[in-house]
């Protein structure tokens, strides 16, 4: 058996892709994100090391197939309509916790990896666009924009809460992972306060300034 374990959801009729990222998973698991090498992953899986370079020419690489593999899994339970009855925040709510779901299995893996960027800038500088565009389609599956300016501004603020709620998750032991619930339940609770309070903030700065454009001279 490999270092790790099996990687739930590997199959034997997997893709080469699909091999590739399920030992790129149980090594990191196993050893560590910097103990691993793209030639080990080649053999682990089985594949020539110029057929996994075609694939993945690093590691970064394989995180990110990594996080699209949950994005697809999350985005696959998405409603195909909306229910009027939820708010934003609720539905980001359930979105987000279909997502914690579906990283459940690779637990082990995880925690290397935020390990491994923790003591290395250059790595979680490198994950930002990946982890950026998750939560864009996390924002999107919940029906809330993510384009432009306000999205850009969604996207990084859902970073900050996914990465808080992170480490709540990763001790979380419950089988319905209650606690991961609570903190993420919590942390949206706030955002929307906020979220409201700028909403208004930026309404009365509009009056302001249409009033007292209205009461200028004309030139």
């Amino acid at each position: 058996m490999s270092e790790g374990g099996a990687t739930p959801g590997a199959t034997s009729g997997a893709t080469p892709g699909d091999r590739a990222l399920d030992a790129f998973l149980r090594l990191v698991a196993g050893k560590g994100f910097a103990a691993v090498a793209l030639r080990d992953v080649a053999q682990e899986a089985g594949l020539g090391f110029a057929e996994l370079y075609r694939l993945h020419s690093d590691k970064v690489s394989l995180i990110a197939a990594f996080l699209a593999r949950i994005d697809s899994e999350v985005l696959a339970g998405t409603p195909s309509s909306v229910d009027p009855e939820e708010t934003a925040r609720d539905r980001l709510f359930d979105v987000m916790m279909r997502r914690y779901d579906s990283l459940k299995p690779y637990r082990e893996a995880l925690r290397a990896l935020r390990a491994a960027a923790l003591h290395d800038p250059l790595l979680a500088l490198a994950m930002g666009p990946s982890l950026r565009r998750s939560m864009a389609a996390m924002l999107e599956a919940a029906s809330i924009p993510s384009d432009g300016l306000g999205g850009a501004l969604r996207q990084n603020g859902l970073l900050v809460i996914h990465q808080a709620v992170s480490r709540v998750f990763d001790k979380d032991e419950t089988d319905d992972l209650s606690k991961t619930m609570a903190s993420l339940d919590s942390r949206l609770k706030a955002a929307e306060r906020w979220s409201q309070l700028f909403d208004k903030y930026t309404i009365n700065r509009k009056s302001t300034a249409s009033a007292e454009a209205s009461d200028s001279p004309a030139a």
